[in-house]
């Protein structure tokens, strides 16, 4: 569904391919620098790179803007904008073009994203009366309009550069059934993330970085050893098992 051929960003990023299929949901992991917001702004069609990457049919470097808004969405890290909006508002700026006469099923879906994310309560408020978690909730119930499969047929790639940073424990779960649901209608999601154990149990695939270039790429399991993580984040990381799962431990 989308692939990425020999892509690279000056210095920044070397030379790396991969593909992802409908549905998968692929963390991209490193230390800070490592070159992850570089590869996902490339991806996105927004960072001049050298490679390929294609979703589905759509050419990324061919690509118009109002073509790669239409086959993907990109949630940069945290921004507000100068001018003052309400909520709902803001989040009609992010109804696809073709869905605008759908007002009823624009309504459920809003309502669904609303419900999810727990921002009923905040349609009605102004954009810069919201704290840090509630801003951010509010950016990815916009940004999940743009790629709804039922607003948006064109819809394949749905791309977060640190999503969960300015979220408190309980919005990350929230964010986290977001990901599941949306990867469930079959729009792939690729993300970078921090939260480690997040990654080993909510990613189907991990890309690994260091100073911009791959480590390890397949599924985490495989990915996230021990070995690895500690050399790569330059402190000791212990695997464990916890309830059934696989947990990370730091030193």
């Amino acid at each position: 569904m989308m692939h990425v051929k020999s892509l690279s960003v000056g210095e920044r990023l070397l030379p790396l391919s991969f593909s992802a299929s409908q549905g998968e949901i692929i963390h991209v992991i490193g230390p800070n620098g490592s070159g992850k917001s570089t590869l996902l702004s490339a991806v996105a069609g927004l960072q001049e790179h050298q490679g390929e990457v294609s979703i589905a049919d759509l050419m990324v470097e061919r690509a118009s803007v109002a073509q790669l808004a239409e086959y993907r969405a990109f949630l940069s890290q945290s921004d507000r904008p100068a001018f003052n909006l309400e909520v709902a508002h803001y989040l009609s700026l992010s109804i696809p073009a073709g869905a605008k006469s759908l007002i009823q099923e624009v309504e459920l879906v809003v309502a669904e994203l609303a419900q999810i994310l727990r921002i009923e309560d905040k349609l009605h408020r102004s954009v810069h009366q919201l704290s840090g978690g509630e801003w951010q909730r509010v950016r990815l119930c916009a940004i999940c309009l743009q790629i709804w499969p039922t607003l948006n047929p064109y819809a394949k790639l749905l791309i977060l550069d640190e999503p969960a940073a300015p979220l408190d424990i309980g919005q990350e779960a929230l964010l986290y059934q977001l990901i599941d649901r949306v990867a469930s209608m079959g729009v792939t999601v690729l993300m970078s993330n921090h939260d480690l154990n997040r990654t080993l149990n909510h990613a189907d695939r991990a890309i690994l970085l260091n100073q911009g270039v791959v480590e390890a790429f397949g599924p985490t399991t495989q990915v996230m050893t021990s070995e690895r993580l500690s050399k790569v984040f330059h402190t000791q990381v212990t695997c464990a098992e916890l309830n059934g799962k696989q947990v990370l431990l730091f030193e």
